[in-house]
């Protein structure tokens, strides 16, 4: 099995392949990969600046962050585009099937570490990181920069993190080393790669990739793309499988916007309730499994997840011009045959 599913090569899009979506903690090989722009060279002498309204501009070396008090997530990060073909019609953007989320721990320094070494004042509203990578395009003039900007609120949280490593080990060029932003909650646009800087701002930030890409486009106007919206995924059976009579479905449901509170099954059109398990950290997906006796034939397997806000998955999302946040209900196809088999493993 190929550790991922390329997208594309250039700039590099990979999912995560249906099989590690089984696993609670992906994989460090099958985290899947977004990339807007070609990898920048990372070298040791790498800095972060710290600009802006801050008291005093600071730069700082990697052996500076090194010397920072470290500190690990467990995250369950989605790209936005998630699922984007399974939108009708298929919106533009990268032809994401529901493989561009993973679970992993990321470790590295919080980034309100960095922003009280340069003295935050009280009116500052956002923060915004900008990345080393950059170029052309399409519908904008010259070249562009990936940067996006934070609440000051989620900027200073604990758990927002600078990260140098990813599973225990240093990043790699793919996946943003020497440095870059975590998020927990939020989809992964916000988790800026190749970190360079950081902007202390008192007004709203209205870049590129703030004010035209990753926002969404509906009847309602341009809405800035931020934290994730709850979903749920049957890992399995897998699409496609050939099911016993007596089934034991699994899957995982997971919120930007508070912990999963119910998940239900639809075997057809009945639904079931599905017992939760306990996620490895509060932004970890939650596991979910339903034992039940599944119906001779074509069967065809759906799960909807709750989240603590009272938010839950649509059977239809609201259609958006990029294609961003497809939360929608999922419906896996099976075939139930014969006798039952031994359940799987958690």
């Amino acid at each position: 099995m190929s550790p991922l599913d390329v997208v594309r090569v250039h700039p590099l899009c990979a999912e995560t392949p249906v099989a590690a979506l089984q696993c609670a903690t992906t994989p460090a090989e099958s985290v899947y990969i977004r990339s807007n722009f070609e990898t920048p060279d990372a070298h040791d002498a790498w800095t972060v600046r710290v600009t802006g309204v801050v008291q005093r501009p600071i730069s700082l070396t990697l052996a500076d962050i090194a010397g920072l008090p470290q500190r690990s997530v467990h995250v369950t990060m989605e790209c936005a585009g998630n699922w984007r073909l399974g939108m009708d019609p298929v919106p533009e953007g990268e032809p994401w099937r529901y493989g561009a989320v993973s679970t992993t721990t990321w470790s590295g320094v919080s980034l309100s570490g960095l922003l009280e070494l340069a003295g935050v004042p009280p009116d500052a509203r956002e923060v915004v990181a900008v990345g080393a990578d950059a170029g052309p395009r399409s519908d904008a003039a010259g070249i562009v920069r990936f940067e996006r900007s934070l609440p000051i609120d989620v900027a200073m949280h604990p758990d927002t993190l600078i990260a140098t490593h990813m599973d225990g080990a240093r990043l790699t060029p793919d996946h943003g080393a020497p440095l870059r932003v975590i998020v927990p909650g939020w989809y992964g646009m916000a988790s800026v790669k190749w970190l360079a800087g950081l902007e202390v701002r008192t007004e709203p930030f209205t870049g590129y990739f703030q004010r035209q890409r990753y926002v969404y486009h509906t009847g309602a106007g341009t809405i800035p793309v931020t934290r994730a919206l709850v979903k749920s995924m049957i890992v399995s059976p897998l699409p496609g499988a050939n099911c016993p009579t007596d089934a034991d479905i699994r899957g995982w449901a997971w919120s930007g916007h508070g912990a999963i509170t119910q998940v239900d099954v639809a075997v057809n059109d009945a639904w079931h309730r599905a017992a939760l398990g306990v996620p490895a950290s509060p932004y970890a997906w939650t596991p979910f499994s339903l034992r039940t006796q599944l119906p001779s034939g074509d069967v065809m397997l759906r799960s909807r997840a709750t989240d603590a806000s009272g938010a839950v998955q649509p059977d239809v999302i609201e259609w958006n011009s990029l294609g961003y946040g497809n939360n929608a209900v999922r419906a896996i196809p099976v075939r139930v045959v014969g006798a039952s088999l031994p359940a799987a493993d958690a």
